[in-house]
């Protein structure tokens, strides 16, 4: 019965969210309050079946042979669902003010509600198959998101986002085919389901394959050199951009990349293979690009983009280890990271709500007037630099020390792009804070007289989120002891 649940917390979502337009409510409020009740009650059902996992397959309907669509609640699914179930909420309630003056709020909060179910649908999928079905279909889902303006600059950008998206689809496909041909099941099993009787002498084949499927899971995380879609989408509203940065998209992305190298290839047959070294030069090159890009960007969202696009490849960095250091790391960074993204880009938001200001030379003596958006920015960039006593630092020492621990001759390339980062991320994230709170001796400050934090709509998710990057900055062992133990299985 239990197994019941998991189809539950994907369709009420879906189902839910398609019936949005369709009420007739008499006040603003009470959409509000239909939505956030749905999403709620989603992360309350999600949270329950962590703590109370199903052992059981849950078959919703059979495709052909052995190929489903099922669900299954395994240790990795467990971390994606929870970062999930706990930051759509917050950014639910955060959206119900951002959204006041965008217009079309009812298709807004179908389409952000649908997206909830369908990332669920791959966090919980069984096989490589269900997660390719999800996964396509959150494509599908966001992209009405990504153009909800409908300026020439969105709908731009959503094209990019659909190219990309669908190009990155295309290899991951390759990927699922060799998989079912050559695995001895669809299903995600810990250390991979490749037969090697049947690969026989078409190893670099499969390794080629297996490249090409990391790239195609991989544009969804933006890395080089399929990022351009990922600063583009900056157009679309700030939840919208939250969403895509720091719960969705990209970490669905770097979940599948997850899954397909080490519950269906394997870590034994990719370790120290030339498919390793070719995807760890990808990803430190990203480590760099990306926060290289983050200096030199002057719009504020954009410049938060490529920090994700830096931030992301960590944890592809800690994948591609290969060890089961490199997972716990990745893991931990992919729990983190996404708290203080969606913190930073919440407080980009405000600023950009309340004063419409989207360049970063507009937010002189912005620190004064909104000090508790800067504050909570200022931490949420001191947390992604790495600072000691901040959940940043956790993971990047995590990252590092698998590296150190790792025989592969590019970790030491890989330490190098982890130190590189942490100054950058400290020069384009800091600049931002001294600009705000430091404007010079004679600012003017009659001329950001208007200047103001926004209600507790919009404040009370970043003080969550800044109480949770000290919890898990000062006592991260049980998140650390956890993951070790989800590792455990790499050999």
């Amino acid at each position: 019965m239990n197994a019941m649940i998991m189809p539950v917390v994907i369709l009420l979502p879906v189902i839910g969210g398609v019936l949005i337009p369709l009420i007739p409510y008499k006040k603003r409020t009470q959409m509000e309050f239909y939505v956030e009740g749905i999403v709620l009650l989603t992360s309350i059902l999600a949270i329950y079946m962590m703590f109370h996992r199903p052992e059981e397959v849950f078959i919703l309907f059979r495709l052909t042979g052995d190929l489903s669509v099922s669900f299954r609640l395994d240790d990795l699914g467990t971390v994606f669902t929870g970062i999930v179930s706990v930051l759509w909420p917050l950014a639910t309630l955060y959206a119900f003010e951002y959204m006041k003056h965008e217009g079309h709020e009812k298709y807004f909060f179908m389409f952000y509600t649908i997206t909830y179910g369908v990332t669920l649908g791959i966090a919980l999928s069984d096989d490589i198959m269900t997660m390719y079905c999800f996964y396509e279909m959150l494509t599908l889902v966001t992209l009405p998101l990504i153009m909800h303006t409908l300026t020439r600059e969105a709908i731009l950008a959503s094209r990019t986002y659909l190219y990309y998206s669908l190009g990155g689809a295309a290899f991951a496909f390759i990927g699922m085919i060799f998989i079912l041909i050559y695995g001895t099941n669809p299903e995600f099993v810990p250390g991979g389901v490749l037969d090697m009787a049947k690969i026989g002498d078409k190893t670099n084949l499969l390794l080629l394959v297996y490249v090409l499927c990391f790239l195609g899971f991989s544009v969804k995380t933006a890395m080089w050199p399929f990022g351009a879609w990922l600063p583009k989408a900056g157009v679309a509203p700030t939840p919208v951009t939250a969403l895509l940065h720091a719960v969705a998209v990209v970490k669905a992305g770097a979940f599948a990349v997850m899954r397909v190298t080490y519950y269906s290839f394997g870590t034994e047959f990719l370790r120290g293979t030339w498919a390793q070294t070719v995807l760890l030069v990808f990803v430190i090159i990203t480590i760099v690009y990306g926060c290289s890009r983050a200096l030199k960007e002057t719009h504020l969202k954009r410049r938060l983009a490529y920090s994700t696009m830096s931030n992301l490849s960590y944890i592809l960095f800690g994948v591609v280890l290969m060890s089961p250091a490199g997972l716990v790391g990745a893991l931990c960074h992919m729990i983190f990271h996404a708290t203080m993204k969606i913190c930073s880009f919440f407080c980009a938001g405000a600023v950009i709500y309340k004063t419409g200001r989207n360049y970063i030379h507009e937010l002189d003596g912005f620190g004064r007037k909104m000090p508790k958006v800067f504050i909570i920015f200022t931490i949420s960039g001191m947390a992604l630099m790495g600072v000691p006593g901040l959940c940043g630092f956790v993971s990047k020492w995590n990252l590092a020390k698998a590296a150190v621990l790792s025989e592969h001759p590019l970790a030491v390339a890989g330490i190098a792009a982890l130190l590189i980062s942490a100054l950058l991320t400290a020069m384009y994230m800091m600049s931002i804070s001294v600009r705000a709170f430091f404007p010079g001796k004679n600012f003017d400050y009659s001329k950001i007289s208007d200047v103001e934090d926004p209600n507790w709509m919009m404040i009370l998710p970043l003080v969550i989120f800044v109480i949770a990057m000290f919890i898990f900055g000062l006592h991260p062992e049980p998140i650390v002891s956890a993951l070790t133990g989800l590792a455990a299985f790499v050999k």
